[in-house]
């Protein structure tokens, strides 16, 4: 024998190849390209590219912390549950390990089949699973006989024929089943005829062309004298399009045979389209890609929690947890329910101690007529011709002989039944090779063995759809009986291993093999059996005959008992196959639904709750459910929250760190080092889901835990949130973060918010180091309900991890191969582009001024009221004047701000940082002007006037604000230009002494000392090369990509300039131009986004006279204010300052200033000093300021605005003191 099984493998190998030689002929051809339109929800082609399909199911990361149900599983006791408690109208959450498929994604090659195919169990002392825990078709390999079970949301529904047939009443009056079954069998009618209004089971139609295989089943039914046996068998098909009990749209049956791996013609009436959809469409929330590890009761409160796992692409699994405030129903399967039930035995659920016992595989058989004498078209492929008996071998079971009636066997157990069936499209190529390597097979005596060695041959070339080949002449046969074979579940390393034992009935056994024969030899063909397989586990988790914990695991109603006795866990549930005392001789999908129905009859009825048993109507499957119980509070666009058919990927990312739990550390690296020496560590492990949105960003939607021992001794869940790449930085000038905001839960429900952040910035130009620091780096906080700040610290992402996380992309909406790695590319490339855009920092594209139009980003702000002022000179000029905030008490001292070139008021009234200087101000109560000088914004700036003729419009504004203010001394702030022409006023009598109250003069005075590259500059004579290449005296800090040519270039070559530290780096052109004839005017930390944004707003541009006259003073020694030329006189003369004697000065620097170095300030206090000993003037340095920064910084209000504030209140308070002591600089 084993000499025979050798030949016939080489052989079929040997053909295999012939016929893949010969794959392209055109009949070949033909077969292969005979994949049928899907007639389900649209006409697209199964394997499209282009499909769309409804997604009930949300994304796991949506789970929310509790429900009212959870319902673990969705085959047929799993669906029962949702919709009945759905429509009871309480909040119901389904937690299904497999993934979502519609008709037209099933799996129709076997190249699809063995990417959709698991299998597990135990090898060589150890457990082995190989295939997606996800995959659609899985096998356990078991001591003894195998099991083949269906994963995915809906169950094994998704892949069975369909068969919808009752036990015998006989079989439920025996004394395995509780008294309030078995005594009254009766009262399941109801329940079956609830099951079949939803199920809607029909058998194979008369009017249709009998298929070829139906039809040779009935000639044996006939032949052999048990024809009042025979039937067409109710199934779960539509054989007409319509609407079903649950308001879907199903399509007719074209009669592809696939029903076993799956029927893309959209006609079965599975779990997914009936029960679930109902329980969808009632508010019941779906979710794939969960499983379930155990159950336990709450530690605190009512209710158990389910715990489950998130399994990565790369295998890396994350707990999880999800509470029913009710009830937990367990749906999931024979095996399923009863490993959940194991494992939580191991973590303190008291149960049976028959748990994991008396499993059935329900006596099942797979038998095939190999090789008949004539074609039977039972090889399944999709056709558009349901009524074709040449093209349609019709559904995979249509035909059944029931050799159950008290008529034919006195004793239950000896009946049995034979459905004809079909061999799927999917297993069609290996079919032949599987037949022909079996040991165990009987030829009949009617066999003609050289007809059947040319119908192989014939097959192993031209394929199993050849006509006249062996497979096309196959009858397969599936016996359902009864089997007293006993398994028990047992665990083994954390794994389920099913062991059977005992002998069985060889009699029965004998008895059904007889009866096959008798029809292989009628049909001249070879009968083999397949292996030792169930299709239908049945027990493990058994209904009681007495009611107690002795006499199975749970009670009538499916409740879990708490061990040995009648006592039941409250809110525990039990609703499939698992429950099963006995084999049923029959197709078992009929009575577990039934069962569930009266369960949960009666668990509704037992806590008053009231069903709603209205109609759906017709159900959009692409829509949102129309009887939503309960609302997601959910960060994610509502277009994706129920599916996956918008393009994206997943990863798994693992960061490690320390957080030190606390309020009293703001920074970041002291709070990781001080817990780091503390031991108080912490790990973020999240799996994001990343959407594409139109403009090609991504929106990730995280789940996952945070475990810090320090805030809980159980991980935080990850209830909601959102993962935000390459977010622009409101915070910071020019940078873009990964933010990661995440609400977290702990078991006790205790609640926190996880805020964390990854900065990207021009520090990381052409730095390999600097880029995986700020990529890698998480600068995490953690507050409480109430906001406050709880904990702080960073988290990092290791190498190793990294690595992982690279593993673990995936595509999240699996159409093909190719699309998915195109998902991923697109996702990668946007991911590498953003973070090589400041890597490359000076290549960016340059970002140009934006429109005036444009204010995002802009706060509300008190509007002024506009003055206009004519200079000695006839320069007309505006003043602008703030009023104190109302409520206020109104300060007696007017202050003046005047701003320096190219600028106007907004760098005092900025309207896009919260608290500008005019806001600080007036809120204090101080009435505030703001002059804007000729060298501002305006067409007086185009003019060739100098800083020296602007002293005449300080002059103009101090006279106007005096008689406004009725003779009152005016505290003047100063800044730049402002200040310089402030200073040439005093120093020229244009502006008294006795008219201020005191001064702040920002950056520089009379002393004009340029930083270093600005000195450069001024020496260089660069303003008439300006001039002679732009052929214009007008410097513009405004640019557009269509500008002349020279500008064009100079922005190209101002993308390396200003200098600096490369955080300086930006690639806003206005701020690059800005940088030209000023110098870098900021630090690029202090300001926020908006205003870097919209520096086109608040600059303007300057004369080349202008800067000439500028730099002339600046490269002069002794560096002082002088007259315009060509006298060009200094006048910083002894004489003149004298005129400004009684002035109190608060000199303000940046410590970080670019422009000016801060010893012009410092050389100007140092005169004023010699010039008058007992004057009061001060000095304040601004660490980490730079130039306009200390107006127009984000944090200027807490930093810069109250040193101001302070030398003003000391003038007001101590007014004699100004002319007296000097005080010690700041």
């Amino acid at each position: 024998m084993l000499v025979f099984t050798l030949l016939n493998a080489i052989l079929a190998l040997f053909l295999y190849v012939i016929r893949h030689i010969l794959r392209y002929s055109v009949r070949s051809r033909k077969l292969r390209t005979s994949l049928r339109t899907k007639v389900g929800l649209k006409s697209f082609n199964a394997a499209s590219t282009d499909n769309k399909y409804p997604r009930l199911s949300r994304f796991p990361s949506l789970i929310k912390p509790e429900y009212d149900i959870v319902v673990i599983g969705s085959g047929y006791g799993a669906g029962v549950a949702a919709s009945r408690m759905a429509r009871a109208g309480k909040s119901v959450c389904v937690l299904e390990r497999g993934a979502e498929r519609w008709p037209g994604e099933y799996p129709h090659t076997f190249r699809e089949a063995l990417q959709n195919y698991r299998v597990s169990g135990r090898l060589f002392g150890g457990n082995f699973s190989i295939g997606r825990l996800s995959a659609l078709y899985h096998t356990v390999i078991c001591d003894g006989q195998d099991v083949f079970l269906g994963c995915g949301l809906g169950g094994t529904s998704l892949i069975n024929a369909g068969v919808f047939l009752r036990p015998e009443d006989r079989l439920l009056e025996a004394m395995e089943w509780p008294v309030q079954i078995r005594e009254s069998v009766e009262e399941l009618e109801k329940y079956y005829s609830r099951a079949e209004h939803m199920l809607q089971p029909r058998p194979f139609p008369s009017t249709y062309a009998t298929p070829r295989k139906l039809a040779t089943f009935e000639d044996q039914a006939r032949s052999l004298g048990v024809y009042d046996s025979y039937s067409r068998p109710p199934l779960t098909t539509s054989f007409q399009d319509g609407i079903n009990s649950a308001g879907v749209h199903v399509h007719e049956c074209t009669g592809s045979g696939n029903e076993c791996t799956g029927t893309n013609d959209g006609s079965k009436n599975s779990v997914l389209v009936t029960y679930l959809a109902d329980a969808w469409a009632r508010g019941a929330e779906l979710f794939c890609g969960v499983d379930v590890r155990y159950v336990m009761k709450r530690g605190r409160g009512n209710g158990y929690m389910v715990c489950y796992e998130m399994t990565s692409a790369g295998g890396e699994k994350m707990e999880k947890w999800v509470v029913a405030r009710d009830l937990v129903i367990l749906g999931a399967g024979a095996l399923g329910t009863t490993e959940i039930l194991l494992r939580s035995q191991t973590h303190g659920l008291p149960t049976s101690p028959l748990l994991g016992q008396r499993l059935s595989g329900n006596g099942d058989t797979l038998s095939f007529a190999y090789n008949c004498k004539q074609s039977l078209h039972s090889v399944g492929h999709e056709t558009l011709h349901p009524t074709s008996p040449k093209l349609s071998c019709g559904p995979t079971i249509a035909g059944c002989i029931d050799m159950r009636s008290s008529a034919l066997t006195s004793n239950v157990r000896d009946g049995y039944v034979i459905q004809e069936g079909t061999i799927p499209e999917a297993l069609a190529p290996v079919i032949q090779f599987l037949l022909e390597t079996r040991t165990l097979f009987v030829r009949s005596k009617s066999h003609d063995r050289m007809r059947g060695m040319a119908a192989r041959v014939k097959g192993w070339i031209l394929g199993p759809y050849a006509k006249g080949g062996s497979v096309n002449r196959t009858l397969v046969f599936l016996t359902m009986s009864h089997d007293e074979k006993q398994g028990a579940l047992v665990m083994k390393d954390d794994a389920a291993v099913v062991r059977w034992s005992g002998p069985g009935s060889r009699k029965r056994s004998a008895k059904v093999d007889n009866f096959l024969s008798r029809i292989t030899d009628a049909l001249g063909g070879i009968l083999i059996k397949a292996p030792c397989l169930t299709v239908h586990p049945l027990g493990g988790a058994v209904i009681s005959g007495d009611e107690t914990g002795l006499g199975g695991v749970v009670d009538h109603r499916g409740q879990l008992f708490t061990g040995r006795g009648a006592k039941v866990h409250g809110g525990i549930f039990c609703l499939d196959g698992s429950i099963i005392p006995t084999s049923l001789g029959v197709n078992p999908c009929a009575t577990i639904t039934a069962l569930a129905e009266r369960s949960c009859d009666l668990i509704i009825q037992e806590r008053g709750w009231e069903i709603d048993e209205a109609p759906n109507g017709i159900l959009d499957l692409f829509g949102s459910p129309k009887l939503p119980t309960a609302t997601v509070t959910s960060k994610r666009p509502a277009r994706i929250n129920s599916g996956n058919e918008v393009e994206g990927v997943q990863f798994e990312e693992t960061m490690l760190g320390h957080i030190y739990i606390g309020n009293d550390i703001s920074d970041f690296k002291t709070a990781e080092k001080v817990a780091n020496a503390a031991a108080c560590s912490a790990q973020l492990t999240v799996t994001v889901d990343a959407r594409r949105a139109k403009n090609g960003s991504y929106l990730g939607f995280p789940g996952g835990i945070f475990a810090c021992h320090a805030l809980s001794l159980d991980p935080l869940l990850i209830t909601n949130g959102a993962v935000e790449f390459f977010k622009t930085d409101e915070d910071v000038a020019d940078a873009t973060s990964l933010v990661y905001d995440l609400d977290l839960l702990s078991t006790n429900g205790t609640k926190y918010a996880f805020h964390g952040y990854k900065r990207l910035d021009s520090a990381v130009a052409f730095s390999v180091s600097r880029t995986w620091s700020a990529t890698t780096t998480l600068f995490t906080t953690i507050t409480g309900s109430d906001g406050l700040v709880i904990g702080r610290g960073i988290l990092h992402l290791p190498l190793c991890n990294f690595i992982s996380e690279l593993w673990s992309l995936r595509s999240c909406t699996k159409v093909s191969t190719w699309s998915n790695l195109y998902s991923q590319a697109r996702f990668l490339d946007f991911f590498v582009k953003n973070i090589a855009s400041y890597y490359l920092s000076p290549f960016r594209s340059l970002q140009y001024p934006t429109s005036f139009a444009d204010t995002t980003g802009y706060y509300t702000k008190a509007i002024p009221s506009t003055v206009s002022l004519t200079s000695d000179d006839g320069q007309h000029f505006p003043i602008k004047i703030w009023h104190p905030a109302p409520g206020t008490f109104e300060k007696y001292t007017p202050l003046m701000f005047i701003p320096g070139a190219s600028v106007d008021d907004q760098i005092f009234s900025l309207p896009t940082i919260p608290t500008n200087t005019i806001d600080y101000f007036t809120s204090l109560g101080y009435r505030c002007y703001v002059p804007v000088l000729r060298f501002g914004i305006g067409e007086a700036a185009r003019n060739s006037d100098t800083v020296y003729n602007a002293r005449l419009d300080v002059r103009a504004a101090m006279k106007y604000v005096r008689e406004r203010e009725g003779k009152r001394e005016i505290y003047v702030v100063a800044h730049c230009l402002g200040s310089i022409a402030m200073g040439i006023a005093l120093l020229c009598g244009d502006v008294e002494a006795r008219w201020i109250k005191g001064m702040t003069c920002s950056q520089v005075f009379i002393n004009l000392i340029f930083s270093s590259d600005n000195a450069l500059k001024a020496r260089s004579g660069l303003v008439k090369v300006y001039e002679m290449l732009a052929r214009s005296e007008w410097f513009s800090c405004h640019s557009t990509p269509s500008s002349p040519w020279f500008q064009y270039l100079l922005d190209q070559v101002l993308r390396f300039y200003p200098v600096g530290n490369r955080r300086e780096l930006c690639n806003s052109t206005v701020c690059h131009r800005c940088d030209v004839p000023f110098g870098r005017c900021w630090t690029h930390s202090n300001l926020n986004h908006a205003t870097h944004a919209h520096l086109g707003h608040f600059f303007d541009g300057t004369h080349t006279k202008f800067v000439a006259h500028l730099s002339g003073m600046g490269a002069m020694p002794p560096h002082h204010v002088r007259t315009n030329k060509p006298l060009f006189a200094d006048l910083v003369t002894p004489e003149n300052l004298q005129r400004l004697e009684g002035i109190s000065i608060n000199f303000l620097s940046g410590g970080d200033n670019a422009v000016w170095t801060p010893q012009s300030t410092n050389d100007s206090y140092d005169i004023l000093r010699d010039a008058f000993p007992e004057g009061h003037y001060r000095r304040v340095f601004v660490k980490g300021y730079g130039h306009l920064d200390c107006w127009m910084g984000k944090e200027a209000f807490e930093d810069v605005f109250p040193r101001v504030r302070h030398h003003v209140e000391f003038c007001e308070t101590f007014p004699a003191m100004v002319k007296g002591l000097s005080v010690p600089q700041d």
